[in-house]
């Protein structure tokens, strides 16, 4: 699935491989490296809405691309690296954690062996505490998105990674209860994303969707800082049902986030009416 609607919303999977294939064997035939690159998104996205795929389709795709170059080798440029961190990806989509975290931590291991850049280490290690975050292992995703932040930070990442990196390490201070340093920290972190990316990037909406949260759930959070949740809130929803559609991940992630809100609201004035 991606944000198409309607009939526009159906294709075989088969033909989206095919079409991803074509257009990296044309690149790859006439020596078109930097094109491999730009059009190997094909695997992740959408060539009419541009958002990338999720769910069963995802994973699908991420097999279908593992086996068309899992015979490559390792040295024989990036493509193998490329369709197993694809497939990881996919696996995790389809919400198989334990699968995706073998493969994750093969594909380190593989680039590791072949001395790849400090910054490609990052992302497969930002790969990893995903999987330790959904696996539940929130200590551990949390070490090491501090260790990711830290290192991206003194690298000079792009902003997107490094506040992609933020977003990452916001998510896994609530899991550990520290929504009072997760709210701390994106206040901090939010004009400047804003500025590099713009309000209604991705990475922002969800950036904001955290402040959220982490002014609902910080301890002694006061009604004004529910209220400030909900307004907030309430203006991500809209924006997300206009640019992914209702259906999205995203737009009902926030719905719900917005009716979490909208309950403490509740239990606020109902305490203080007694």
């Amino acid at each position: 699935m991606c944000a198409c609607r309607g009939t526009a919303g159906f294709a075989h999977v088969s033909c989206l491989a095919e079409q991803a294939k074509i257009l990296i064997a044309e690149a790859e035939e006439n020596n078109l490296t930097d094109k491999v690159n730009e059009r190997w998104q094909r695997w992740r996205t959408c060539s009419l809405c541009e958002q990338e795929y999720h769910g069963l389709v995802g994973c699908a795709l991420g097999w279908a691309c593992w086996k068309t170059y899992v015979g490559r080798p390792e040295t024989g440029g990036q493509v193998r690296q490329m369709a197993m961190n694809l497939l990881g990806a996919g696996l995790s989509e389809a919400y198989h954690f334990e699968d995706a975290l073998t493969v994750l931590e093969a594909e380190l291991a593989m680039k590791r062996r072949l001395g790849s850049s400090e910054q490609n280490i990052l992302v497969a290690q930002t790969n990893i505490a995903l999987c330790y975050y959904k696996l539940g292992r929130h200590q551990e995703a949390l070490d090491l998105r501090r260790e990711i932040y830290a290192r991206g930070l003194a690298l000079g990442v792009p902003s997107k990674d490094l506040f992609i990196d933020v977003l990452n390490l916001s998510w896994s201070m609530k899991e550990c209860g520290l929504c009072a340093e997760s709210k701390s920290f994106l206040r901090e972190q939010l004009p400047a994303a804003r500025r590099a990316l713009g309000a209604d990037h991705d990475t922002v909406i969800q950036l904001r969707w955290q402040h959220a949260d982490a002014l609902r759930l910080s301890d002694g959070a006061s009604r004004d800082d529910v209220v400030e949740a909900v307004t907030l809130l309430e203006e991500l929803s809209r924006t997300t049902q206009r640019i992914y559609g209702t259906s999205h991940p995203l737009a009902n992630d926030i719905r719900n986030a917005l009716g979490w809100a909208r309950e403490t609201l509740a239990a606020f004035d109902t305490s203080t009416s007694k």
